[in-house]
């Protein structure tokens, strides 16, 4: 029997950020298309270092700190995507809609996750 995989967030990240990279290169060689690329390069590509640096936080407070910031990122790219998709950037439209639903999946565990953290927090009478 094969042995399930085991989810990993910050590969999960990782894999998000290519996608991103990926979809950079697909948009038009023009002015609007190199501006959103580099905003949504930007973005998109922030959120798995800044994961990683979480996992070397120098505290409960510095490892939400970390993770509100790659949420933050990731709710931008949320925004560009969904600019990318109305602007018609990447025809069809619709090829983008697996990555804006990983976005959001991602989203919720990064929220969930800083809830989590803060909640371990104050049970250790740790402000955030």
């Amino acid at each position: 029997m094969a042995k399930a995989r085991e989810f990993d967030l910050h590969d999960r990240l990782i894999e998000h950020a290519v996608r991103i990279v990926k979809l950079c290169e697909a948009l038009p060689n023009s002015k609007t298309g190199k501006h959103v690329c580099s905003q949504v390069l930007r973005s998109g590509t922030a959120p798995a270092p800044n994961h990683g640096e979480a996992q070397s936080a120098e505290s409960p407070a510095d490892f939400v700190h970390k993770l509100k910031v790659a949420l933050k990122e990731l709710r931008e790219t949320e925004t560009w995507l969904t600019i990318i998709m109305k602007a018609q950037l990447i025809k069809p439209a619709s090829k983008l809609k697996p990555l804006l639903q990983e976005t959001d999946e991602l989203i919720s565990i990064l929220y969930r996750s800083i809830e989590t953290a803060k909640k371990n927090a104050r049970m250790l009478a740790v402000p955030c």
